[in-house]
């Protein structure tokens, strides 16, 4: 993956404001990119605090080879909804976790990325951008590099990230929508359970009934607070 910027205009004077300002690279990022040599500039390597001068040009190679041994590899029929250079959107079955895990080693969703990373020789860690529970079917997102996670991180801080749920309820919705504001801890003696507390976080949710069957709803749902 390449970055490229041509110096115009502009109110940018140094690399360092390009990279941090134009494409919201991350200190952590921008060690390790200069600690590699991947930034250039007009063909060379130079320091981030360089003056620009009009049409001088920018380079940002985001290309390291990265080791995820740490996850077995195991073939799996992946359902692959996208895929491109920066990312890859798999459709996570139910029962099936995300990360390894000491109960579930070598049977979750990165082991079966990790086997088609091996395949299509992509030498990269595996990156989740969203998570979903093991019981929860549904599109999870996986960044080729540092840098895209970075992004899909940022846009999920600011909202911009759209998620909608979909579940099957006990019981008839009374209203056909609604919002339910209640905030939400975690449940006492528990590391997974949550529940509605007045001590709790923040939580508003929307909701839509989208069918109502004898004893059941079917239920689509939105998050306003993540």
């Amino acid at each position: 993956m390449k970055l490229t910027y041509i110096k115009k205009y502009t109110k940018y004077n140094t690399i360092r404001q390009v990279l941090k300002r134009e494409f919201n690279i991350s200190n952590k990022l921008l060690t390790k990119l200069k600690k590699e040599n991947k930034i250039f500039l007009n063909g060379k390597n130079i320091y981030l605090d360089y003056t620009l001068n009009y049409d001088d040009k920018i380079e940002v190679f985001i290309d390291f080879k990265e080791d995820s041994s740490n996850i077995k590899p195991v073939k799996m029929n992946l359902n692959i909804v996208y895929e491109d250079e920066y990312f890859i959107v798999l459709d996570k079955p139910c029962n099936m976790p995300i990360h390894p895990s000491i109960l579930h080693y070598e049977d979750t969703l990165s082991n079966g990325l990790k086997y088609y990373f091996n395949e299509n020789k992509i030498y990269k860690k595996i990156r989740p951008v969203n998570r979903l529970d093991r019981n929860t079917s549904g599109l999870v997102i996986f960044a080729k590099n540092e840098y895209i996670q970075e992004l899909f991180i940022k846009q999920m801080n600011h909202n911009l990230l759209h998620k909608e749920y979909i579940a099957l309820l006990e019981g008839n919705i009374k209203n056909d929508e609604g919002i339910i504001d209640a905030p939400i801890t975690r449940k006492k003696d528990s590391i997974i359970e949550r529940c509605v507390s007045p001590d709790g976080d923040i939580a508003i949710t929307t909701y839509k009934v989208i069918k109502r069957y004898n004893k059941y709803s079917l239920v689509k749902f939105n998050l306003i607070t993540r």
